[in-house]
């Protein structure tokens, strides 16, 4: 059994999935799109020794930021490794707070169309020259349902929806079916899906506490070392744009403080959406 434990940030995932690991006696499968990456930890909260506490975590630590990796070749080496595990293990945790990747391993994607080249290339020429703004309101206006799911801080998912809306005619949200019977998805394993929420002032205080405990614990300086790879698409994320702001002077800390646990706090609740959408998940609310 797949044992799937999912939530906004900040909501208690790691505590969790580690006493369910020592109680099942099993490892656990990371799905956190940034934590992937070794540069980034602080900004990621990525789980220290301490707190994964004996138990093995997988695809923590496993790339760097001068590495593009996408959700389906995720799905393909996670499936690997759950392959792997369930030899030894009847049951399995993956945990993350990125839908997307959590979907590629549990559900399979669906078949996007191919991606032209010119046209790839005129849009990360356009946000070069534009910044992002401008290419948010081109989806918002050509793809209303796919700007309503994508993180509008996120270029990369924003460049990918507008790659296939601009190469096809066609808007990107038309291409996802939400049929996993249509995805060529089947997996070895029975799949039970677990949902983190907390009371809604409850998981504020969460978010803005962590915010704070990243910057005690470095953040500024672990953004400043990786200025030279400021363009990298796993960089264009919470907890380093904010931080970049400031050191362009573009603002103040304060400000640059307020703008993380403001968009932390957004982020967090597109997380919530995205697995609402979901209704195979089974809801606990932790107090």
């Amino acid at each position: 059994m797949l044992l799937v434990v999912a939530g906004p940030t900040a909501v208690g995932k790691t505590a969790l999935c580690v006493r369910l690991a020592q109680h099942f006696g099993t490892e656990i499968v990371s799905a956190d799109s940034r934590q992937f990456f070794r540069e980034m930890s602080i900004g990621t909260a990525k789980p220290t020794p301490a707190e994964m506490d004996g138990v093995p975590h997988h695809f923590v630590d496993s790339h760097s930021v001068a590495e593009e990796y996408s959700a389906g070749r995720f799905a393909a080496d996670a499936l690997a490794t759950l392959d792997a595990l369930f030899q030894t293990h009847p049951v399995v945790i993956l945990t993350g707070g990125s839908g997307l990747y959590v979907q590629a391993v549990t559900d399979g994607l669906d078949e996007l169309p191919g991606v032209l080249p010119e046209v790839r290339a005129q849009l990360q020429a356009e946000l070069g020259a534009h910044g992002l703004g401008p290419l948010v309101a081109e989806l918002a206006a050509t793809d209303p349902v796919a700007h309503a799911r994508i993180d509008p801080q996120n270029p990369q998912r924003v460049l990918r929806a507008l790659e296939i809306t601009r190469g096809t005619g066609r808007p990107f949200s038309s291409y996802h079916t939400h049929d996993t019977a249509a995805r060529d998805a089947a997996r070895p394993f029975r799949v039970v899906k677990v949902a983190l929420t907390r009371e809604r002032n409850v998981l504020y205080e969460r978010i803005n506490q962590r915010v704070d405990n990243m910057l005690a614990d470095g953040l500024l300086a672990e953004v400043t070392g990786l200025l030279p790879q400021r363009a990298r698409p796993a960089l264009q994320t919470v907890g380093y744009q904010e931080i970049f702001g400031f050191l362009d002077g573009e603002y103040d800390w304060d400000e640059a403080v307020r703008l993380l646990q403001r968009n932390t706090r957004r982020y967090a609740k597109r997380q919530l959406t995205w697995l609402r959408r979901d209704a195979a998940y089974q809801w606990v609310e932790l107090g």
